[in-house]
């Protein structure tokens, strides 16, 4: 059901990502991601692997709750994983169907693109959505951008545009799940006949939501404006980020594991399998 996507939402908590200042956790999830795409062999994916397990470990958050954060992803990653599947050539095939041939490094491959897209989805979640609540998120996006104000870049209103659009994804997905049930309710068939007739059926689902969405975009601005929201020239904090110490050698400690993938990558051997 769409309404168990996880994907966007906050889960307060007291764990060791979830008081480590958003600031760092934006740059965790930077490093992360250009890391990631280091990863090029078994070893490496091996380690990406366990480098997940334990941020899902240290957020304290249920492991089901994050896997229920890949429905939206797993079509991408089976797509992903079939195209370089039978599109992967190699020296001696696997075996044959017809004149598709299926190659021991398409295997790897597809393999490989799987664990690295659910762990691109994984590890952001969870250093980012998953462990900081939007108000901060906004904040630390506004203090990292800061240096643009001087070239007259609207920070403070891009932070916020970009905080609105994470809050208001589950409302999105809650507000589809009713538009779903309504419609089926008066008849609306979304799950057989051909694949135009499916499409066709998704029209009664996006004019209303489409509608929803514009509807509450203009409550939030009428309601930003009547409390006299002017942007971020002149605003005050009531809660001023400040970094410790903990969190300086908390992100040294987790940037240097996720260095490990780099050193994985060029490790001595030949385990069979590599992008």
């Amino acid at each position: 059901m769409l309404k168990d996507i996880t994907l966007g939402q906050y889960f307060p908590g007291n764990s060791l990502l979830h008081r480590l200042d958003p600031r760092m956790k934006i740059l965790l999830m930077l490093a992360f991601v250009i890391l990631v795409f280091f990863a090029v062999d078994l070893p490496s994916f091996l380690y990406l692997s366990v480098l997940v397990v334990g941020l899902t470990f240290l957020s304290h958050i249920s492991l089901k709750v994050i896997l229920q954060g890949l429905k939206p992803v797993v079509f991408i990653s089976v797509f992903t994983a079939v195209i370089n599947l039978f599109w992967t050539t190699g020296e001696v095939p696997l075996f044959t169907l017809g004149f598709i041939s299926v190659y021991p490094e398409g295997v790897w491959r597809a393999l490989f693109m799987i664990i690295r897209i659910l762990s691109l989805v994984m590890g952001t979640s969870i250093l980012l959505t998953y462990t900081t609540s939007p108000m901060d998120l906004t904040d630390a996006l506004e203090s990292l951008l800061s240096p643009l104000k001087k070239l007259r870049v609207p920070v403070h209103e891009f932070a916020m545009m970009m905080s609105l659009a994470l809050r208001f994804v589950p409302t999105l997905i809650e507000e589809t799940e009713k538009i779903i049930n309504a419609q089926k309710a008066r008849g609306v068939d979304f799950e057989t006949g051909s694949l135009l007739r499916r499409a066709k059926a998704l029209v009664p689902i996006l004019i209303p939501l489409f509608v929803s969405a514009f509807s509450r975009a203009t409550d939030l601005a009428v309601a930003m404006e009547c409390r006299c929201y002017t942007g971020g020239e002149g605003r005050t904090r009531l809660k001023v980020m400040r970094l410790s110490l903990t969190d300086v050698v908390a992100t040294l400690l987790l940037l240097a594991l996720f260095s490990g993938i780099v050193f994985c990558s060029y490790l001595p051997f030949d385990f069979g399998g590599r992008l």
